[in-house]
């Protein structure tokens, strides 16, 4: 069996991580060195500049979307570079520059996070180029050689995705798979006797933001390509199968849910419950494999099946079934690990050579419901120009730090490079505090580690061709690392900067003590501006997300309801809501823990509102393990309706209570096919679970809001 560090290591070479690393930093290396080659090494460093600057929108996501964003990118740093040329001639010029730039360009964000990036990289681009103050006419040429290396990269950039326009997404499903056999894995723990339950309701609220980030990255890949929805490839049907199955997977692991402090006292004495919890973890191990083969592009076939090891589970089951104990809640764990491995069994089906049939398939535009559209308009824009905008708040506060690291850097002359002030509060200001203090310390960090390995490096490899090729892996780290670890893209990009400038003839001793004093510089004042000046602060905005979770469940709950009553809802609607609850679950969770970060004084009522946190998990868990077990013959009576009804009617009184301007519709419950015979005595008790968690949950608001 692989070590979870064998495994990580595997997926990683195989990520998509890794091949945008190499591939950006080729595409930006390259016009460097062919024109070093003919000796016009200044233009090839123009040239690679506009690359990566284009580099920087080139985030994941449909050809169609990489393609408008690279574009515009690439006539934004044209003609910021062009205006830097024009206006770094003088000192009050150029600082009115950045104040404009700084604050149009960080409005970008309205528009969403690729749009965020273009503006990023139109700021970056101007940064860049005002320590180097040119001719009229140089500025032309040099902006001109600017879009050449943009162009260069987006041309690159395209022809490599159109060539093998499945590798992304196939590494993206890999990637999401994973998350979800890290999830059954610490799943799996609350099985175990001997471990903390508040822990593990910690670690999967966690883990839920990462697989809903994971399925939201294969949703904008997958639905929003037309190579996928148009074509009829036996590939892009496979990919979406095999994701609708992921999804319903993820599902069944959410309902295999139950009360384990009480399962514990039960059954803590049989090692049963150990056994259950193995069977989970060679389960994940599993999935592990599944996604590790999709990733890597390799046809494979099932290494371990669960049927062995369930029947011997049943087999212990029965020889411990005694008068006067039951054994029901352990018959349920059975049964829902069978239906998770039968659902595990769908995803093998992508591995098959047999031709993909679309039936069953939907149309794109029902698939386009399961993503965001974000609207790109001037209204977005203008709509947003106000203090009660969080966008409008962040692009102020850039625009004051960027301006003031700007006056230190003109009036502290201590280096050449003092831009790196600017660069730093560019790139380490975020527009929650949780954030900027993360980046600022992984910033500081990384420089000073990355600082004396870089000297390390040119203080005991002398050799050219060696430091060239040091050069180049540490840039692959930087841009592998870039968006998966900000620490570690740090330590890669401080030396791999030191060596170019070693190339250039520059003082590396000096040049490493200016980039770390620079670097301090830019992350104290991102630090104060954060704090200071139009402060984001979790807890002022955890309300919203809290409202949202309430209302998704609430949602959740009523499609159980109708579903009960006969009224099966279609499988587009309930799948719309599964994905809401997902979605704002894991926001809420994100957002909890943005705030755990943030100063104690500034953290509101922490203690309750974890437990919102935990017991909204618990409810969506149990309403997808209740639905699980309805069927068609389930028993509508007024004794299985009676929890469900309560259990909405509490959910409501918690949402008004959150919000009291929310409209909350009345439920009608079509009680036509009532019968007096109540249902299993088994979702009887799962209902009456929900009712208890819908009252712990109003018990936790009234804590909140009181």
């Amino acid at each position: 069996m692989l070590s979870d560090q064998t495994r990580d290591i595997k997926h990683f070479f195989f990520s998509q991580y890794l091949a945008d690393g190499v591939r950006v930093t080729g595409e930006i290396v390259l016009p460097a060195v062919t024109f070093a080659a003919f000796g016009r090494l200044q233009e090839g460093l123009i040239i690679s500049m506009g690359a990566f600057c284009v580099s920087i929108s080139d985030a994941p996501g449909p050809l169609v979307h990489k393609r408008n964003g690279m574009m515009y990118c690439n006539i934004c740093i044209f003609l910021m570079a062009l205006l830097t040329g024009f206006a770094n001639t003088n000192i009050i010029s150029l600082g009115l520059l950045i104040l404009f730039a700084s604050f149009f360009f960080t409005m970008f964000s309205v528009f969403g996070e690729r749009a965020g990036a273009i503006g990023t990289a139109s700021l970056l681009i101007i940064i860049l180029r005002m320590a180097y103050p040119v001719t009229v006419v140089q500025s032309l040429l040099n902006a001109l050689l600017i879009l050449g290396g943009g162009i260069w990269y987006m041309v690159i950039a395209l022809a490599l995705y159109r060539l093998r326009p499945y590798r992304p997404l196939q590494r993206a499903l890999g990637d999401c798979i994973r998350e979800m056999a890290k999830f059954l894995r610490i799943k799996a723990g609350l099985f175990s006797p001997a471990t903390n339950l508040e822990d593990i309701y910690q670690q999967l609220v966690e883990q839920q933001v990462a697989v809903n980030t994971t399925q939201d990255a294969v949703r904008e890949l997958l639905f929003k390509s037309r190579v996928t929805m148009k074509e009829s490839t036996t590939m892009g049907r496979k990919l979406v199968i095999t994701f609708v199955n992921v999804v319903d997977l993820y599902e069944q692991m959410m309902a295999n849910w139950y009360d384990f402090e009480r399962l514990r006292e039960k059954y803590n004495n049989t090692g049963m419950l150990d056994d259950v919890g193995e069977i989970m973890t060679r389960m994940s191990n599993e999935l592990d494999d599944i996604s590790y083969d999709i990733q890597s592009n390799l046809f494979t076939h099932q290494r371990y099946s669960p049927l062995h090891d369930l029947e011997l589970l049943k087999q212990k089951i029965d020889f411990n079934i005694q008068p006067g104990r039951s054994l029901l809640s352990l018959k349920k764990v059975l049964v829902n690990l069978r239906k998770l491995y039968v659902k595990m069994q769908e995803i093998y089906s992508y591995f098959d050579n047999k031709p993909v049939s679309g039936k069953g398939l939907r149309t794109e535009v029902e698939y386009s419901k399961f993503v965001a559209h974000q609207a790109i308009a001037p209204s977005v824009f203008i709509s947003n120009l106000g203090l009660t905008s969080s966008v409008f708040r962040h692009a102020l506060r850039m625009t004051i730090a960027c301006v003031l690291g700007f006056m230190v850097s003109k009036l502290i002359s201590y280096g050449h490079h003092s831009y790196w002030v600017l660069l730093t509060i560019a790139i380490i200001l975020k527009p929650g505090f949780s954030l900027t203090k993360t980046r600022n310390f992984d910033r500081l960090i990384g420089t000073l580690t990355g600082g004396i390995i870089g000297i390390l490096i040119i203080g005991f490899i002398q050799n050219s061709t060696a430091l060239f090729a040091i050069m180049v892996l540490l840039m692959i780290g930087t841009y592998t690392f870039q968006r998966l670890r900000y620490i570690v893209m740090v330590i890669c990009m401080t030396p791999f900067i030191l060596i170019l400038f070693n190339f250039l003839g520059l003082g590396i001793l000096d040049l490493a003590s200016e980039r770390l004093l620079d670097t301090a510089i830019g992350s104290v004042i991102a630090f104060l501006a954060s704090y200071f000046l139009f402060p984001y602060w979790e807890a002022k905005h955890l309300p919203g997300y809290m409202s949202e979770v309430i209302s998704a469940n609430l949602n959740y709950l009523i499609k159980l309801a109708q579903k009960i009553c006969g009224q099966q809802p279609s499988s587009l609607s309930y799948k719309l809501t599964r994905k809401e609850v997902f979605v704002t679950t894991a926001n809420l969770s994100a957002a909890f823990q943005r705030m755990q970060s943030e100063p104690k004084n500034k953290q509101l009522n922490i203690s309750p509102i974890h437990e919102f946190v935990v017991l909204n998990h618990v409810l969506s868990s149990n309403i997808a393990s209740v639905s699980a077990a309805v069927t068609s013959s389930t028993a509508c009576s007024k004794l299985t309706l009676r929890p469900l009804k309560k259990a909405i009617s509490t959910m409501q009184e918690v949402l008004l209570e959150m919000d009291k301007e929310k409209q909350v519709n009345t439920i009608k419950f079509d009680t036509s096919t009532q019968v007096e015979e109540p249902a299993s005595q088994s979702i009887i008790t799962q209902l009456q679970f929900l009712e208890k968690v819908t009252t712990d949950l109003s018990r936790v608001i009234k804590l909140i809001t009181h």
